[in-house]
Order: structure tokens, then C-alpha cells, then sequence
């Protein structure tokens, strides 16, 4: 959640930022109503907790009581009052950063730079899923059967394929100090609230377990986060970094009918994730760090990328900026989104509670380190040959792949 200090203070900030994100500025001024009343209700039962206290020191037991009963009634407005003022505050994304770029939509997303050569082919490339199936290493017809749209079965050499690169990820973040985690794939509805996760229409992205009152995760960042949850954080232990595996599942709400075939949007997949928290004078510094891992694991694998930097109409709910990697598909002659990586400033760590030795709130960044699933397509595409196979990048074939 922003800072309720903020809104208060710089009101043309957050509607200025509001509107860059294509939402209403008016949600501030409607905001501000309700704090109004509430500042000016908590300062009447203060005042009526002073009457009384007093009343009581003199024995006026009568005129005491009705005192009471009318703070009762007070208390129970303000109840009521908090939870509005509450849900507004929750439909308040993360404030843009002053550097992020204007648009309304994806399409006005800025090209920062190109890395490495298109592979060319002596023969007609062909799409992922044509070369899996026919070498029988991506099942998605059985999956089908077996639990609906939108899900597959790797098998044989792409499940070897994903174990090396969680292996090589691994390797290589935790050489950089990276803590490595396996967290939680399940969060309290409390929990992921403050983690920012729950809001908007994000809600409608998520797997509920009714009866046990839980969510899925959708990231490992999601239970990541809470790793420090009201916690104050010593200033020589940052950046506090780590890299998370899990397999993370999503409702993909508003994706009907795009990407339907084969595993590049699915409902359940694995990831391997990066997490920061950092200094608010160092999260600049820190995300340029995350994007750098990122680069360098594409280098390593020898895929073909483009780096973009999202605007203010496209960025996530919890962004105040973010970064986008886009990977080149030469079976489908296009690039293809295969990671994010995010400064969210102090929003989550307000929501969770977490804090350093200053007494202000931590910055928290996160970013993709390989979405397995889609990397395994980039990789298929990209190291095809004409016998209808792939070969293995080089820096996998140190994990027993040939």
C-alpha cells in the first residue's frame, strides 16, 4: 500500500500518478472525504475517552456512563469507517517512478536494447510444440484429458532440460550471494494482501482454497517477501538477496482465448525467482544489479533478447518501475515476454510490515531469473536443427545433458 502520509500531503502527486496508470485521479479526493471524517471521528472518541476518564477520577458514575455509551456508538461508526477507508487505500497502486515511461499500453513500452544475433536456419524453423511432440517431450492432448486447457506434461529430455537449468541458475545466482529458498506455494489472504497481491483484478488471477483459507502463489515472490515480515532489518545486512524456486500457478483471467495451445501460458508452471531487499537510497542501484543477473543468464545460454522498459499504462499494480525481457522466437518470428523485473519501492514493505535499523521501510525488488517453461521454448526454437531435434546449449551440457 502507498504511504497515507503521502496522499495527504502531495494529493497532486498520487493523482498525477493515478492518471499515467489509466485510473481515476478522483479515487484521491474521495480518499481524502473519508480520512477526513475518520481523523475527525478518532479526535472526537479521544476527547469523549478524556471526558470520561475524568468523570470517573470525580465519581460521577451516571454521567460517566453515558459518556460510554456514546463512545460505543462512536466506535462502532468508526468501524465501519476504517473498513471503507481501508478497501480505498487498497485500490491505490504503487506510485510510477519519475524515470518510468508515459504511455497508455504496451504498445508505447520503449526498447532499450537488443542483445545478441538472431539464429538463422538453412531450413524453414519451426514452432516448439511441433518439435516436442514429435520427439514426444511435451504432451499437452494428455494433459487435457487428464486436468484441463492450459496445462502439459514435460517429459524425457525437457524434464532433464528444466532440472539443469533450475541447476544452472542456481549455480550462478548463489556464487553472487544470493540466498537460495524453497518458500511456501501457499499464503494467508492477510499476507498476500499486504504483499499487494490481492487488488484490483489481480484477485481474479488466483487459486482459493476455501475450506483451508488459502491462496496459491502465483510467484515465489509472493511468499518470498513475507520472509522478513515484521521484521526490522539490520543496515549492514543489505541488500538482503535471494533466489527462489517454485512452481506457481495462475488463473490467466484475462488471457481467454490467446496462447491456448502448447505450455507458454499455462495454469500451473515453474519458476525460478529473484528477491532483493534493499536501502531506498541503494533500490536503483539494486535493480540495475537484478536486470544485470537476468542478461547474464541469457548470455550464458546463448538466446537472443531484448530488454524493454514497460510504461506508466502497462506497469504491474505493485511497480513503481519495471523492466521486461523479451525473447526471440524464431519459430514464431517474434519476441516473447520471459521475464520482469520490478523495484516496488516501499509499497509491499509496508504492507508486510518490513523495516530497517533507520525506522523507514525497506525497498523490495523482484525479478524473474528463468521462467522454466518458457525458456524450455526458447530454447527448442532457437537450437533447432533440421533433422527435426534440438541441441543443448553449451553452458547446460556441464549438467549431464548432451
Amino acid at each position: 500500500m502507498i504511504d497515507i502520509k503521502l496522499i495527504r500531503e502531495n494529493a497532486q502527486l498520487v493523482k498525477d500518478s493515478l492518471g499515467t496508470r489509466n485510473k481515476d485521479p478522483k479515487l484521491v479526493d474521495r480518499f481524502l472525504e473519508l480520512d477526513g471524517k475518520w481523523r475527525f471521528l478518532t479526535k472526537s472518541i479521544d476527547e469523549k475517552r478524556a471526558e470520561q476518564n475524568l468523570l470517573s477520577k470525580e465519581r460521577k458514575i451516571e454521567e460517566s456512563k453515558i459518556i460510554k455509551e456514546k463512545i460505543k456508538s462512536l466506535e462502532s461508526e468508526l468501524s465501519q469507517l476504517e473498513e471503507k477507508r481501508s478497501d480505498l487505500l487498497n485500490g491505490f497502486p504503487n506510485i510510477v517512478a519519475s524515470d518510468a515511461p508515459v504511455g497508455k499500453s504496451e504498445a508505447d513500452n520503449v526498447v532499450l536494447r537488443e542483445v545478441g544475433k538472431k539464429p538463422e536456419f538453412d531450413f524453414q524453423p519451426k514452432d516448439y510444440l511441433s518439435i516436442a511432440e514429435s520427439l514426444g517431450v511435451i504432451d499437452v492432448k494428455k494433459a487435457a484429458e487428464v486436468s484441463g486447457s492450459r496445462f502439459g506434461y514435460l517429459k524425457g529430455r525437457a524434464v532433464l532440460l528444466e532440472l539443469a537449468l533450475i541447476r544452472f541458475a542456481f549455480d550462478k545466482l548463489v556464487a553472487k550471494g544470493l540466498i537460495p529458498v524453497i518458500p511456501p506455494v501457499m499464503i494467508k489472504p492477510e499476507v498476500f494482501t499486504g504483499m499487494g497481491r490481492l487488488a484490483a483484478d489481480q484477485k481474479e488471477e488466483r487459486y482459493f482454497l476455501e475450506k483451508d483459507n488459502m491462496y496459491l502463489v502465483g510467484s515465489a515472490e509472493h511468499t518470498l517477501g513475507p520472509l522478513h515480515m515484521n521484521e526490522v532489518l539490520k543496515n549492514k545486512d543489505l541488500p538482503k538477496r535471494y533466489v527462489g524456486l517454485s512452481t506457481c500457478f495462475r488463473r490467466e483471467a484475462g488471457s481467454y482465448g490467446k496462447d491456448t495451445k502448447g505450455i507458454l501460458r499455462v495454469h500451473q508452471f515453474d519458476k525460478v525467482e529473484m528477491f532483493s531487499f534493499s536501502r531506498p537510497e541503494d533500490s536503483e542501484k539494486e535493480h540495475q544489479f537484478l536486470l544485470s543477473c537476468q542478461e547474464e543468464l541469457m548470455k550464458d545460454l546463448g538466446l537472443h533478447y531484448r530488454v524493454m522498459q514497460i510504461c506508466t499504462g502497462d506497469l504491474g499494480w505493485t511497480d513503481a518501475k519495471q523492466y521486461d525481457i523479451e525473447t526471440w522466437l524464431p519459430g514464431q518470428n517474434q519476441y516473447r515476454e520471459t521475464h520482469s523485473c520490478s523495484n516496488t519501492t516501499d509499497f509491499q514493505a509496508r504492507g508486510i510490515n518490513c523495516k530497517y535499523e533507520k525506522g523507514g521501510y525497506v525497498h523490495m525488488l523482484n525479478a524473474t531469473a528463468l521462467a522454466l517453461g518458457r525458456i524450455i521454448i526458447a530454447i527448442i526454437e532457437n537450437y533447432q536443427n533440421k533433422e527435426g531435434a534440438f541441441e543443448t546449449p553449451s553452458v547446460l551440457k556441464n549438467y549431464g545433458l548432451q
